[in-house]
């Protein structure tokens, strides 16, 4: 009965850690779909070859546009530094390090400034 008892609790815990490595996988990619925010009236968002500013231009998306896929980000604040360094360090890090999210749009794959993102949704 005894080794009964340890094997349903090994089972449980095999279990749980497989479903909280599942929800830190999820969270860590961001949402599925991205929002264009942000953008000034008349302006657009330009998807880029390359995560930053001086690389070539091959798309832009209008303002408050949804349905922009998300195929991940590199750059920003790790969950550390936004937790632990004060306002000043994190835009200092912002600076350094700016956050580009690679999208698919409209037939387009490429590069946005993640500043002019929120979670959007997609009901194509």
């Amino acid at each position: 009965m005894r080794q009964t008892n340890i094997k349903k609790y090994f089972v449980e815990a095999i279990l749980i850690t497989a479903l909280l490595t599942v929800a830190a996988v999820a969270e860590e990619g961001g949402p599925d779909y991205f929002k264009v925010t942000g953008v000034a009236v008349g302006d657009t968002l330009n998807i880029h070859t390359e995560p930053h500013a001086k690389s070539k231009v091959i798309g832009e998306v209008a303002r408050e546009t949804d349905c922009l896929r998300n195929l991940g980000c590199k750059g920003g604040l790790t969950f550390q530094e936004f937790t632990s360094l004060s306002k000043v360090e994190q835009e200092q890090i912002k600076k350094e390090r700016p956050r580009w999210c690679k999208i698919a749009f409209d037939g387009v794959e490429g590069w946005v400034y993640a500043r002019y993102l929120q979670e959007g949704s997609c009901s194509k």
